[in-house]
């Protein structure tokens, strides 16, 4: 077991900085598998229709990034940061103000030009701060977000939502992440150390530069494959609980803060046992413990509700366990001068490929009416599992990789101290 190098009290605040900001980002995303439901109702919406609201965050998010990517590391990331949040934010007030399908897939296109891009500006912040042997633990704090979301923000919003209708929880969200930006335009120190290793004038030439170099464009393909098979069950999630595992409205909120609190105990664990062991084995574990709880769960017919939170609870292990080791990874791909935008690209392929997932999700699963069951649910649990198995070989490639240039780093270090003779 290696040695864990503590945090200073700045790298403190930054990781609690980081971690609300991913909490209003990550709630604003994974509210929309809880509302399903209750959208698709209200607004007469189709599951393919709704499998179109949910990629057109995605779509939006993964062109932003691209066109962002080259100016991302010509900028000090607190800034950016701070001007993306603030067009989140907008974009989920409109959410709140929308009367029917198409003003709520405008709301959710401005959403995701702002929000896609927060996650890689983070991500960027955290490598500039943190040595890669802290990471594992920073990753499991700031991931955290998805079980505070699942723990406050979900049984939150689906509280109001059932008192004051879906509109109350992205108002919620806007005016939490009000409070936040303020925090960080007053609290958070410029992060701009990148600025001084810049090489290319031109933002463009710097995109391209990114985009050319080999190690990256395989990051950028596992990146791809494990998001399209991340994002296939999401959309659809509570409409499935409700309509065929006959989980009733009252008891949804409960399911989704038991595996929240089960994910904020995980997450942190897991992100120690990343910066201890070998990245690549945790990863391949929780894939295999992943794939082996989806093929139950997308075949599972009306069950007892402590034997549905604990496939969920397992289920979300595995693909916590998954994401935190693989970031870890990713992040120690890029060099300092391409971190904003390897980071950009990286979360635009990320969304991009989410989108097509709700797509394709959208397209297999079929409703007979409003409140029948979901049909051909359980082809999304085998074509999950078809494609992680060769994103467990693309992870292992990206971590043979990140060896070899933290030990090509290491001998470097050495290198550049003088010998006495």
């Amino acid at each position: 077991m290696k040695q864990m190098p503590a945090f200073t009290t700045h790298q403190k605040l930054v990781i609690t900085l980081l971690a609300l900001t991913q909490f209003t980002v990550v709630l604003d995303f994974m509210v929309m598998s809880p509302l399903g439901d209750m959208l698709m109702k209200s607004m007469s919406i189709k599951p393919n229709q709704f499998g179109l609201i949910v990629s057109a965050y995605a779509f939006s998010a993964g062109v932003s990034g691209l066109l962002t990517a080259g100016f991302a590391d010509r900028f000090d990331r607190k800034r950016l940061l701070v001007f993306f949040y603030g067009g989140f934010i907008l974009g989920t007030f409109c959410c709140g103000l929308a009367n029917s399908y198409v003003t709520m897939v405008a709301a959710r296109i401005v959403t995701g030009l702002f929000g896609g891009v927060i996650g890689a500006i983070s991500l960027a912040i955290v490598t500039d701060l943190f040595d890669i042997s802290q990471r594992g633990r920073v990753m499991g704090f700031t991931q955290m977000a998805f079980g505070a979301s699942q723990v406050l923000g979900i049984p939150i919003g689906l509280y109001l939502a059932n008192a004051w209708g879906w509109e109350a929880p992205f108002l919620l969200i806007a005016g939490l992440a009000l409070v936040i930006v303020l925090l960080i335009w007053f609290i958070l120190e410029p992060v701009n150390a990148h600025l001084a290793v810049q090489r290319d004038k031109n933002a463009f030439l710097h995109l391209w530069h990114t985009v050319q170099k080999r190690d990256y464009r395989i990051g950028f393909a596992a990146t791809a494959l494990m998001s399209v098979g991340g994002f296939m069950m999401m959309p659809f999630g509570s409409a499935f609980a409700i309509n065929n595992l006959h989980i009733t409205a009252e008891q949804l909120p409960f399911l989704f803060m038991v595996t929240g609190v089960s994910s904020l105990c995980i997450m942190p664990l897991l992100g120690k046992l990343s910066d201890k062991i070998d990245k690549f084995r945790l990863f391949a574990t929780a894939a295999l413990l992943m794939m082996g709880v989806v093929i139950v769960y997308t075949h599972l017919s009306p069950h007892p509700l402590w034997m549905i939170m604990g496939l969920n609870i397992l289920m979300m292990g595995g693909i916590m366990g998954r994401m935190i080791p693989f970031t870890t990874l990713i992040t120690g791909i890029p060099d300092l001068s391409d971190r904003g935008a390897f980071m950009s690209v990286n979360s635009s392929l990320q969304q991009i490929a989410g989108g097509i997932a709700a797509l394709i999700a959208g397209m297999i699963v079929s409703q007979q009416s409003k409140y029948s069951p979901l049909e051909h649910y359980d082809t999304l649990g085998w074509v999950i599992v078809g494609l992680t198995i060769p994103c467990i070989f693309l992870v292992y490639c990206v971590s043979v990789l990140v060896k070899k240039k933290l030990a090509k780093g290491a001998v470097a270090h050495v290198a550049s101290f003088p010998v006495e003779a």
